[in-house]
């Protein structure tokens, strides 16, 4: 039925934060500054890596005949064909906000799930209405009711009053409420003209962003396992399964205070997403 454990992706206790010099919900400072020695090396690693990468990339450029590049160097890995972009333009039907009319190919059935797992996992789907509506436009009519039922289950009063938000899924006042889910890449693992199953490598943010906030905005990774069905046109979700990760390193970027996330949020908007 819902996505994850929780819904909205809110997975947040398996996620490594890099604390910040001072907290930015305004507690008490964290960390002493950092040495400039530190510095240096943290530049000289990433120039090592870059070097490192550029070599890999370059490798072997010059014998390669086009099937090489295209395939796994042993035959168990995926060549650069699996990952690349398809350079298929997104669609360009919408309905309620949603990318909809997606190609009969699996191509199409990857942009759908993409698209399909950026609005389940999104801060709409906390509010009664708004939720019904994702559902109804992305489900297919057969589990449309099996979802619907599964979801407002999720979304529960006890589950929003926990994690800090109003009746109706809102954020109290002064504060702004993250949940995003971006996707990162997808895979076609099973396909067919009618039916298709979809992994969805997705990172998500979560959190209320808030001087007063015990629930800070938080970033994890998950991949989304979707089963989707063409019907009416359309490819339409069956139901969907949630893993964690795989998950990176986290990086040594400084943590935003709650104004700048709120600004981000509020400024930056989303986008459709194409294989």
């Amino acid at each position: 039925m819902s996505l994850g454990d929780e819904p909205g992706y809110p997975e947040t206790g398996h996620t490594r934060t890099r604390l910040p010099e001072s907290d930015p919900y305004g507690g008490a400072s964290r960390r002493g500054g950092r040495s400039s020695s530190r510095s240096l090396v943290t530049v000289v690693g990433v120039v090592v890596l870059l070097i490192a990468a550029i070599a890999f990339a370059n490798r072997g450029g010059g014998g390669d005949s086009p099937a090489a590049k295209t395939t796994g160097g042993n035959g168990s890995q995926p060549g650069t064909s699996s990952t690349a972009a398809s350079g298929t333009r997104p669609v360009e039907t919408k309905s309620d906000g949603i990318p909809t009319g997606f190609a009969q190919s699996q191509q199409g059935a990857q942009s759908a799930a993409a698209n399909y797992a950026t609005s389940l996992g999104s801060d709409a789907m906390f509010n009664t209405v708004e939720r019904h509506t994702i559902v109804q436009t992305v489900a297919d009519p057969s589990t449309e009711n099996t979802l619907q039922s599964g979801f407002d289950a999720d979304y529960s009063a006890d589950f929003l009053k926990k994690v800090g938000l109003n009746p109706d899924g809102t954020a109290p006042a002064g504060s702004t409420f993250v949940s995003r889910t971006l996707p990162v890449g997808t895979k076609v693992t099973s396909y067919s003209n009618d039916s298709a199953t979809v992994d969805v490598w997705c990172n998500g943010l979560f959190g209320i962003a808030g001087g007063t906030s015990t629930t800070p905005v938080t970033n994890n990774w998950f991949t989304v396992t979707m089963k989707l069905n063409w019907n009416n046109g359309d490819w339409k979700v069956l139901e969907s399964s949630q893993k964690t990760g795989p998950t990176p390193v986290t990086g040594d970027n400084p943590v935003s205070g709650s104004d700048e996330i709120s600004r981000a949020v509020q400024e930056f908007g989303g986008f459709t997403y194409a294989r």
